[in-house]
């Protein structure tokens, strides 16, 4: 009977184990299942390394086919790749970028996604003897390595990436060959404007024709030359400092450290193949890439906790699930929006991928961040809509001082677009009220071509307002607004490498004039500021509606021992227009057809 029983009770445990192992194994495979089913809508193509090299090449040129040439379409696309090795050096994958089109590793590592091939983005070519990469906008690559394989002739040298504003590198390794952001193998002037790199290893870097470049804490292997304004700050491998008055010394900005960063939150599956968002710690007096000496600090955040939005869903929807505490996820499209995105809670992240565009209508302002520390921000196109809005994007209000100086606010990748792909109209695009933010990366820009294009039609006062104090701003490019461009109002304010183009449109002297004084400044500082400090720094006219047009100066500072601005340069595109001095009453004019900058070291 003893027996019996034991039998009895070692069976019972032994069924009420397997009962419960049961139950485990199958809510893992509900967990499971429920992850492999995150839909992030038809734009998102997600590729696997057991797919056929073939499959994802069809893919990919179908998109780049559709993309390379819409500079103002309505698609956007997400290629994400998860862990494993892609393509060969027999069987290479050639992935060309074309707009809106953003391509990144699902790897906790830039390591752990491998393309064997290149991932490209060439000139565009507007007739056949004029290709350039000047208008190359709105693209980017991350979170994979690049083992560069496979194309012969001019292409095999490098893996090209010749773009400029709003096209990004992050968190990139480049092995086996050059990384070239000129593209040298196309008739044409072969111009490229502007270009950003962070968190990035790679081999030599061939700068080529562009004007302006920004690369922060990454890894380089070497550098090939300058144009007008070469920024680095946290790099290893960086060329020395050589920004001069002098003629033939290359125009190089180097910082040996990066005073306050944050790398951009990222997607990513887990090792059991669950998605979740990385968000990287913040760095001080940061060298270097953030992930070549082991991985990264931060914080991981299961997907669960997000919201993902698709173009369908409406501003009230998406305000419901931030009030519920969830973060949010954009996926690629155009969001009409009929209410302000308000994000009221601290730590909210909200992440696009594929570059969705939110477009707000009857005026309002497009999103709000109340009075709460430690947003984070990255991946979105701010696009005005055809009813003028006071700004399209505010962060704080002005005098709330509700900050957190070890974890800032971060705007990564954040872009605006006043006009361009249609009628668009707002007085300021962003303001920035909330102390200790940091700016990584804006291309701030009313249109001077597309559609819904000119004085009266695309108006737009003033790029950027910086309220706040100890604001942080890396990769400030702002261009074209009717007035300054930048107003910067807050102390201890800091800005790392800054690219702008005045107006080109003024109709005459008179319509773009104030106090007496012809034009705005590009970068104006505010009177009362005290503290304020800038390196590389780069504005250029072409007033091609009317050349007689000048501006006065193009950096506006109050003299005070606190304000510093080291390395700067005005330029004339061609000698259409002038600008009469490079900061206050110091520096000569920009003008002539010979397009040469006119530089001045230090200020005061």
């Amino acid at each position: 009977m003893q027996s019996i029983l034991r039998w009895f009770v070692v069976t019972s445990v032994l069924l009420a184990l397997a009962s419960c192992g049961t139950q485990q194994y199958s809510s893992q495979v509900r967990a499971n299942s429920r992850q492999a089913s995150v839909d992030f809508g038809p734009n998102v193509k997600i590729f696997d390394p057991s797919m056929p090299t073939s499959q994802i090449q069809a893919t990919v040129d179908a998109i780049a086919h559709q993309q390379v040439d819409s500079e103002m379409g309505t698609q956007r696309y997400a290629l994400l790749f998860k862990p494993g090795i892609y393509g060969s050096v027999a069987n290479p994958l050639i992935i060309q970028v074309g707009y809106y089109t953003e391509v990144a590793g699902l790897g906790e590592s830039p390591t752990d996604v491998t393309i064997n091939g290149h991932v490209d983005v060439y000139n565009r070519c507007l007739a056949a003897d004029n290709c350039i990469a000047l208008d190359n906008f709105w693209r980017s690559v991350s979170n994979l390595t690049i083992n560069v394989t496979g194309l012969s002739g001019c292409r095999s040298s490098g893996n090209f990436w010749a773009v400029s504003q709003a096209a990004p590198m992050r968190r990139v390794k480049i092995t086996g060959g050059n990384l070239t952001l000129m593209d040298y193998c196309t008739a044409g002037p072969q111009y490229a404007s502007g270009g950003f790199i962070a968190d990035s290893q790679t081999d030599f870097i061939i700068n080529g024709s562009q004007q302006q470049f920004l690369v922060r804490n990454s890894n380089i292997g070497g550098w090939s030359n300058g144009v007008w304004n070469q920024v680095f700050s946290g790099v290893v491998g960086a060329p020395p400092q050589s920004f001069s008055t002098l003629p033939g010394n290359p125009p190089y900005t180097t910082l040996a450290s990066s005073p306050i960063t944050r790398e951009k939150p990222f997607l990513y599956l887990d090792s059991s193949g669950r998605y979740k968002v990385f968000v990287p710690a913040p760095r001080r007096n940061s060298v270097g890439s953030n992930w070549g000496s082991g991985p990264t600090a931060g914080t991981s955040i299961p997907i669960d906790d997000f919201f993902i939005a698709k173009p369908t869903d409406s501003a009230q929807t998406i305000n419901k699930a931030l009030a519920r505490g969830q973060n949010l996820i954009f996926t690629p499209g155009i969001y009409s929006l009929d209410k302000t995105i308000k994000i009221t809670r601290a730590n909210t992240v909200v992440l696009g991928i594929g570059l969705p565009t939110l477009v707000p209508s009857d005026g309002k302002i497009t999103m709000t961040v109340a009075d709460v520390p430690a947003v984070k921000l990255s991946g979105l196109l701010f696009d005005a809509g055809p009813v003028n809005s006071p700004v399209l994007l505010q962060v704080g209000t002005r005098h709330a001082h509700e900050s957190d100086s070890d974890d800032p606010t971060t705007l990564q990748d954040i872009f605006f677009r006043i006009g361009g792909a249609g009628l668009g109209k707002a007085t300021t695009s962003l303001v920035v009220n909330s102390d200790n933010t940091i700016l990584d990366d804006l291309w701030v820009w009313r249109a001077d071509h597309g559609s819904g294009v000119g004085w009266t039609i695309n108006t737009a006062d003033t790029g950027v307002v910086v309220n706040g104090d100890d604001v942080t701003a890396y990769g400030l490019f702002v261009e074209h607004y009717q007035k300054y461009q930048v107003i910067w109002n807050g102390e201890n304010g800091r800005t790392i490498m800054f690219q702008s183009e005045m107006p080109y449109d003024p109709p005459n002297q008179a319509a773009w004039m104030h106090d007496g004084i012809n034009g705005y400044a590009s970068y104006k500082v505010a009177d009362s500021v005290k503290t304020h400090e800038a390196w590389g720094l780069g504005s250029y006219c072409f007033f091609n509606v009317d050349p007689s047009i000048h501006a006065t100066r193009a950096f506006e500072v109050p003299v005070t021992p606190g304000v510093k601005l080291h390395d700067l340069l005005t330029v004339s595109l061609g000698g259409v227009g002038v600008i009469d001095h490079v900061v206050n009453d110091t520096g000569g004019p920009a003008q002539g057809a010979a397009t040469i900058p006119v530089n001045l070291v230090s200020y005061p």
